[in-house]
């Protein structure tokens, strides 16, 4: 019997709204924005939360001088138009990329997430 419902992934990070706003366009979520915290959620209830860190350090990657913390894999149909539309949205592209079948992307406030395809 399970414990827990559905899992809420919480993300650290210097400014919760800019980064629900970048997930809440990426995914196509419903966006809720206050002081400290903000979140994105999909209509099954899925969610993820942008808590704000006085003082926030951005992983380094690929480096693991200061190691990802978490990262996302998003499924994509088709990886060059998936990317462009999260470049457009925010984020950024480095350029060590390991593989062929998706490609990793910072997100405004520097965490790694991949976009993979489907």
């Amino acid at each position: 019997m399970a414990v827990a419902r559905m899992p809420l992934l919480a993300v650290d990070c210097p400014d919760p709204g800019a980064l629900a706003r970048f997930y809440g366009a990426m995914l196509d979520w419903k966006i809720d924005v206050s002081a400290d915290r903000a979140s994105v959620c999909a209509e099954d209830g899925r969610c993820i939360s942008f808590h704000r860190v006085d003082d926030y350090t951005p992983p380094t990657w690929p480096t693991q001088e200061r190691p990802q913390q978490m990262h996302l894999d998003m499924l994509v149909d088709d990886l060059d138009a998936a990317e462009a539309a999260v470049i457009a949205l925010g984020a950024t592209k480095p350029p060590d990329q390991p593989g062929t079948s998706f490609r990793v992307f910072l997100d405004p406030a520097g965490h790694p997430f991949c976009l993979c395809l489907n």
